[in-house]
């Protein structure tokens, strides 16, 4: 049993598609369940709920009504939040630099719907498309398992910008080798979420990527001007004086700790306290940048180099929430690709199949028996992709 456990038995590309088919099936029976639900369809609420991208419209629109400074001050960007939905839902805080700001005003100038589709909608088929690349399937049925990764439809369910952030991520190792330039301006993007590129000089220093590094660096620099010269510096003075505070609201428990898909998250879930938390946090945080750095500085291949700095990115993030999960899918699609061309290793079929529906699990586990599925999930899947570069190099 063991032996065919380790070999994938059963995990074949026909089996495949048609497990994940019907997977992807009942996860939108399940989604539009889970969406007539919230909306009272299903049985009376008690009060109105709403989606994250609430904030980011709500955002939006103090930009373009001339008050961007206002976004980081709670009360009157609640009060914009229940303008643009209803009264009575909970607040979504909004700790974005001001560079997303510059999407937010962009999206707002739609309706709301049409904003929350668009904005969801774009941001999907960018990550579709940048995942088919990697996986370098000519047929689109490919998109099949990876519309089943429980990941994409939970952000587009709570409205996020997870397929964003995977979508520059997926895009920039895609390019770094042949396009390096280009690569670094996806990869400067990213600084919209800035956790997520905590990484990144680390590989791209290591790996002399100098052409990427100066276009990333010039990526962030012209984003944050151009949000300087639209939205002033009392708007930066603004986000920094509330990111000084954020720390409360996910010490607090104000954002859900089962929520939570790093190490400081799993070690508040098992019971640790804020600062036992930050400090392994912090340690896993520098052990992945030496990580990230000695797999980029080696003669290993693409994959492997992509692979390990997606993965290392989540585990490594000072903040990362269950619907970051997006990024994990860009290191598999890379894995995947390594290994159909070279053949899959031991275990790596079945760890991969318990990585990919770990998202589903992530937030209910971690309510019910606070078990940290999701940072358990990306360290193994750490392990697999510096297996893979150590004993796959090219």
């Amino acid at each position: 049993m063991f032996a065919a456990l380790g070999r994938g038995d059963g995990l074949n590309r026909e089996r495949v598609f048609a497990y994940t088919a019907i997977l992807l099936v009942l996860e939108c029976v399940a989604f539009l369940f889970l969406v007539a639900g919230t909306h009272g369809w299903v049985v009376p609420l008690e009060k109105p709920s709403t989606t994250d991208f609430a904030s980011f419209y709500a955002a939006g629109i103090q930009a373009d009504s001339g008050a961007p400074a206002a976004i980081y001050d709670p009360p009157t960007h609640f009060i914009v939040e229940q303008n643009v939905t209803e009264p009575g839902i909970e607040y979504v805080h909004f700790f974005y630099p001001p560079i997303f700001v510059l999407l937010c005003a962009l999206v707002a100038r739609l309706p709301y719907l049409p904003a929350f589709l668009a904005f969801e909608g774009v941001t999907l088929a960018g990550g579709l498309i940048v995942a088919k690349t990697i996986l370098r399937e000519k047929s689109w049925r490919i998109l099949i398992p990876v519309l089943a990764y429980p990941a994409i439809l939970i952000n587009i369910g709570v409205g996020q910008n997870g397929l964003l952030t995977a979508a520059l991520f997926g895009g920039a190792t895609l390019l770094i080798d042949a396009r390096p330039a280009l690569a670094g301006v996806l990869f400067g993007a990213i600084c919209y979420k800035p956790q997520f590129g905590v990484l990144i000089p680390f590989a791209l220093i290591a790996g002399g990527r100098w052409r990427a590094v100066a276009a990333a660096a010039a990526t962030v620099a012209g984003l944050v001007l151009a949000s300087i010269a639209l939205f002033g510096w009392n708007t930066w003075a603004a986000f920094l004086d509330a990111l000084a505070g954020s720390h409360t609201a996910y010490e607090s428990g104000t954002v859900d700790v089962a929520a939570m898909a790093n190490i400081f998250g799993a070690l508040r879930l098992i019971g640790a306290g804020p600062a036992a938390a930050y400090a392994v946090q912090a340690i896993v945080t520098v052990s992945m940048a030496g990580l990230v750095a000695f797999v980029w500085r080696r003669d290993t291949s693409l994959p492997a180099r992509a692979a390990t700095l997606a993965a290392a990115t989540v585990a490594a993030a000072p903040l990362a929430l269950f619907y970051d999960l997006t990024v994990v899918g860009i290191a598999m699609c890379w894995l995947v690709r390594d290994a159909r061309k070279s053949g899959f290793l031991a275990w790596e079929k079945t760890l991969l199949l318990l990585i990919f529906l770990a998202p589903m699990f992530t937030r209910s586990f971690g309510t019910a028996w606070n078990l940290p599925v999701a940072a358990c999930a990306t360290l193994v899947l750490i392990g697999l992709c510096v297996r893979r570069a150590l004993y796959k190099s090219v």
